[in-house]
């Protein structure tokens, strides 16, 4: 049994993809969506993060960031961890969680520029699992705004990001 499992194949093919009618089951379930909650906490903290409020899924750096942040930066693999986590999280209606954890990354590679190794994928394939449509906007959006340069940023159309309000 796979830790964040999802309705598609991963690197592991032996491990079968999850059902409409498996997820709707664990989401039901208090038991499964605790240790999902557990699961998620458990690699936050590998990567360096805290999930700050369970409600909304606020997170910050936690104390050993530096350490972990080098690890993230140092091993590219984990990158295809973190967007099985983000899909995951869509999956089972965690989808506040998955826009916080990408403006995360975003802030880290973007404006902090702590995580150099890790902003292609933030922008290639962490943003891109954010399920709603607006939320996912307002992210593009966030990053157009600190890429530098802005006019090398190809992640949404020019004129759009423009006049995004």
């Amino acid at each position: 049994f796979r830790l964040f499992p999802l309705r598609e194949h991963g690197m592991n093919w032996r491990a079968r993809p999850l059902t409409c009618q498996e997820i709707q089951a664990f989401r039901k379930s208090k038991e499964v969506m605790d240790r999902f909650i557990r699961a998620y906490k458990l690699m936050l903290g590998f990567y360096g993060i805290n999930l700050v409020k369970e409600e909304t899924g606020e997170l910050e750096r936690a104390e050993n960031w530096r350490e972990r942040f080098e690890n993230l930066n140092r091993f590219s693999h984990n990158n295809l961890r973190i967007t099985r986590i983000l899909k995951c999280l869509g999956e089972m209606g965690y989808e506040d969680y998955q826009v916080h954890l990408v403006k995360f990354f975003l802030t880290e590679t973007l404006v902090e520029e702590t995580l150099p190794n890790v902003k292609r994928s933030a922008l290639d394939y962490f943003l891109f699992t954010v399920r709603s449509k607006e939320k996912r906007r307002e992210l593009v959006h966030y990053a157009w705004q600190h890429f530098k340069p802005q006019s090398s940023f190809v992640w949404g159309p020019r004129d759009k990001l423009q006049r995004y309000r």
